[in-house]
C-alpha cells in the first residue's frame, strides 16, 4: 500500500505546499491553504490492453492530416454552434452555472436526443428522479443509460462493460477516487478524478462532459487548474426569474469562444431559440418614449435588442446613473457627449438604462440606440417602433462605423423594420434592399429625427 502523507493545498488556485502559511504565493489570497491527506497512486486506474496501446511518434507538421476530424452531432443546433460544430472525440467539456439554472436538464435533454449509446453518471440524483425528468422531456429514448455512482473505480468498471460513445458526469465535485483519501469536492480529489477522466477520454477517444458547481463569485468551484486541464469550458447563464438561458464558451480548443446559444426554459425542458430577436424585443401596442431598438452581433449571430431609458428630475439632489446590461462608465461618457455636443442639460437628472431580456451587451454598436432612448425619454417623444440603430458614438459627437453592418441591415430587414440608422462612413455593398438606410455623420443629425 502506498504511503499516506499530508499536503497543503490552496483552495483558490490549487498550489501545493509542504507546510501551512497564511498567504498563497501564487494567487496572493489569504487564509485559503488547507491540509489534506494525499495518497499517491501506484498505478493508473484506467489502462488499455497492451495490444491497444500506441507509442506516439513525432511527425513533421506538413505530414499531419487535419482533414479527417469527425465530430459527434449533438442534434442541438445551439449546443453545436457554441462547440464549433459538434463534440470532438476524446475531448473533455466542463459545463458550469448557477444552482438550478438548468445544467443537468440541458445535458439530459441532449442525451435523450442522441442515436448512439450514452452513459449519464449522476452523483447528485437517484435514477428515479432522473427518470421522472426524462419522461417530461423525451420518454422514448433507448440509448441512454443512467448510473448513480460517485466512485471513479466503479464508474470505469461499468464503462468497460457498456462501452458508451459518450459519457456525462453530474457533477465532478461529487466524485472520489480510492487513490486520494480526502473527501469529495476537495482540491486533490477534483484534480485526481479529472486526471483519470482525461486519461480515459484520450486513450479511448470517448468524449466526456462534466458538470461543475460554481462559487458565490461565479467561478467554477475547485482549483483553477481544473479549467486548464479540460478542453472546453462552457458557462450556462441566466436569471432564475427569466425564462431565457444563454450558453457561452469561455475556453474552446476546437472552435471560437465568441459564439453563444440561447434557450427558453419551459415545463418540458429547454427550447432552442433560433430567432432570439423576437424574444428580446417586447411586444407593445402603444408607442412609448424611452425605447429604441439596436442591431448588435454576438459571435456570428446578429441580434435585435431593445434599449430602455428613463430620464427624470433628480429628487434627492444628487443625480443617479444606473445601467443594467450595459457598461455604466460608457453610459456616463454618452451623457457627457450629449451635454457637450448636443446641448442637453442632463447633469441634474436621473438616468436609468436597461437592456431587456436580462442579457449583457458589450457591442459599441448599441451606442446610437442608447442615445436615441435617452433623448426620447428626456423629450417624452417616442421613437417609431420600426426604426433601429447600429453605430458607435465618439467623444466629439461623431457617428463612427461598426463592423459587419450588412449583417445587421439584413437582420433588421428580415424582422420588418422600415429604417435603420448607421454611420455615413460605413461602406455598404447591399443592393435592392427594402429597408431604408439613413446615413448620419454626427449626433446632431439624430436629434432632428427624435425630437
Amino acid at each position: 500500500m502506498a504511503k499516506v502523507k499530508t499536503t497543503f493545498f490552496c483552495q483558490n488556485c490549487g498550489n501545493q505546499y509542504t507546510k501551512w502559511q497564511g498567504q498563497c504565493n501564487a494567487c496572493k489570497a489569504w487564509n485559503t491553504i488547507v491540509e489534506e491527506l494525499v495518497q499517491k497512486p501506484e498505478k493508473s486506474d484506467w489502462k488499455l490492453s497492451s495490444t491497444d496501446k500506441k507509442i506516439s511518434k513525432p511527425l513533421r507538421i506538413q505530414d499531419i492530416d487535419v482533414s479527417k476530424e469527425p465530430r459527434l452531432d449533438t442534434f442541438d443546433k445551439e449546443f453545436n454552434r457554441v462547440l464549433g460544430g459538434g463534440i470532438v472525440p476524446g475531448s473533455l467539456i466542463l459545463l458550469g452555472g448557477e444552482p438550478g439554472i438548468g445544467k443537468s436538464t440541458l445535458l439530459l435533454q441532449m442525451t435523450l436526443k442522441l442515436p448512439y449509446k450514452t452513459l449519464y453518471v449522476s452523483g447528485e440524483e437517484s435514477q428515479k428522479q432522473i427518470k421522472r425528468r426524462a419522461e417530461r422531456i423525451n420518454p422514448g429514448n433507448n440509448n441512454c443509460y443512467i448510473l448513480t455512482e460517485t466512485k471513479t473505480q466503479n464508474i470505469f468498471k461499468q464503462i468497460s462493460e457498456l462501452e458508451p460513445d459518450l459519457v456525462i458526469v453530474d457533477s465532478i465535485q461529487t466524485l472520489h477516487s480510492d487513490y486520494i483519501e480526502s473527501s469529495s469536492g476537495s482540491i486533490s480529489q477534483i484534480k485526481e478524478c479529472t486526471a483519470e477522466l482525461i486519461k480515459f477520454a484520450k486513450e479511448t477517444a470517448t468524449p466526456v462532459l462534466l458538470i461543475g458547481h460554481i462559487t458565490k463569485d461565479g467561478n467554477i468551484a475547485g482549483p483553477k487548474i481544473l479549467e486548464h486541464m479540460v478542453d472546453t469550458v462552457l458557462q450556462f447563464e441566466g436569471d432564475r426569474n427569466h425564462v431565457f438561458r444563454i450558453l457561452r464558451a469561455h475556453k474552446n480548443r476546437f472552435g471560437s469562444t465568441n459564439e453563444l446559444g440561447i434557450y427558453e426554459m419551459q415545463g418540458s425542458g429547454l427550447r432552442e431559440v433560433t430567432n432570439p430577436s423576437e424574444l428580446l424585443i417586447s411586444k407593445k401596442d402603444d408607442e412609448l418614449s424611452g425605447h429604441a431598438i439596436a442591431a448588435t452581433i454576438e459571435g456570428l449571430r446578429p441580434l435585435m435588442i431593445e434599449v430602455q431609458a428613463l430620464v427624470s428630475t433628480a429628487v434627492y439632489g444628487t443625480p443617479q446613473r444606473s445601467a443594467t446590461g450595459f457598461n455604466a462608465k460608457r453610459l456616463n461618457m454618452l451623457l457627457a457627449v450629449l451635454e457637450k455636443r448636443a446641448g442637453f442639460r442632463l447633469g441634474a437628472k436621473d438616468v436609468f438604462l436597461n437592456i431587456t431580456g436580462g442579457i449583457t451587451v458589450d457591442d459599441p454598436a448599441i451606442d446610437l440606440s442608447v442615445v436615441a432612448a435617452i433623448l426620447s425619454s428626456n423629450e417624452d417623444a417616442p421613437v417609431p417602433k420600426d426604426f433601429c440603430f447600429a453605430a458607435e458614438v465618439g467623444l466629439s459627437g461623431e457617428i463612427r462605423p461598426v463592423q459587419r453592418v450588412e449583417q445587421r441591415i439584413l437582420e433588421a430587414e428580415k424582422l420588418g423594420f422600415s429604417t435603420i440608422f448607421i454611420s455615413k462612413y460605413n461602406k455598404i455593398a447591399l443592393k435592392n434592399t427594402k429597408i431604408k438606410i439613413e446615413l448620419i455623420s454626427k449626433i446632431e443629425d439624430l436629434i432632428g429625427v427624435i425630437v
